[in-house]
């Protein structure tokens, strides 16, 4: 049996990339990130891969950071450090990537969502920005959420962190579509179908049209929130909150 955290496959032009870490929910740990990495990059350099679809195993989609991992350590060695390429190489990606959740997705995850070119999601799914309540901040994947969320739906499930289903995220952006659980194969598969129409270059070009410059560079964004995401991870508050979260306790800045 393979070790390996992220599949790639290829059949009929699509590139397949799956998350396959359910003992975690898929969270990015270590290992995950530097095959999820290897992967997008794959499927970037494959020419006969004609779309990318990111999907997983396991009832979860993406859990986000993994906090085990996060805890203890230092800004310079947080995880959230290796994100930015991440997202950068999904939002950038010549291929249309095309994200499928069956299942919920959380912080990290969510970012991972708000990357990809489109977005489909079981009815069933659910979401959060959960940084907040373990006393860190959503500073990275802002970076690809803001860009999708409406604003006053943004300032609200940052700042409280608040579960939000399917049908919501449909309706402040975050979603293309929310389907019943049976058609979410058949939906991705509609879009899969509409995308091999067109022609390799001529989308990756409208790709660039649509994510146009307009002042500051993703990668400028990506740098400077990097640094600050990290920052909280290895804060006395992230610290506490990552504690908390392993010990299924309140955090102590609650009363």
């Amino acid at each position: 049996m393979s070790d390996e955290l992220v599949h790639y496959e290829l059949a009929d032009g699509v590139a397949t990339i799956t998350l396959d870490s359910p003992h975690n929910r898929n969270a990015l740990s270590a290992q995950l990130r530097t095959e999820l990495l290897g992967a997008l990059g794959r499927a970037a350099d494959d020419p006969d891969a004609r779309v990318v679809v990111l999907t997983h195993t396991g009832p979860v989609f993406c859990a986000g950071m993994d906090l085990k991992e996060a805890r203890g350590a230092s800004s310079g060695d947080q995880g959230v450090n290796d994100v930015p390429a991440i997202l950068q190489r999904i939002w950038t990606s010549p291929k249309p990537v095309v994200a499928r959740l069956a299942g919920p997705a959380r912080a990290g995850g969510v970012g991972l969502v708000a990357a990809a070119d489109i977005a489909v999601a079981a009815d069933t799914a659910t979401f959060a920005f959960t940084e907040v309540r373990i006393g860190v901040i959503p500073a990275v994947i802002s970076v690809t959420v803001l860009p999708r969320l409406h604003p006053r739906a943004a300032h609200e499930l940052f700042l409280t962190g608040d579960v939000f289903d399917a049908e919501r995220a449909a309706a402040i952006g975050l979603l293309n579509a929310a389907v019943p659980a049976e058609q979410l194969d058949a939906t991705v598969r509609r879009y899969v179908d509409s995308l091999v129409l067109g022609a390799p270059t001529a989308l990756a070009a409208t790709k660039d049209l649509l994510q146009g410059e307009r002042g500051r560079t993703m990668a400028d964004d990506l740098a400077d929130l990097q640094e600050t995401s990290a920052r909280f991870f290895a804060s006395e508050e992230g610290q506490e909150g990552i504690r908390a979260f392993a010990e299924k306790r309140k955090p102590n800045w609650v009363p």
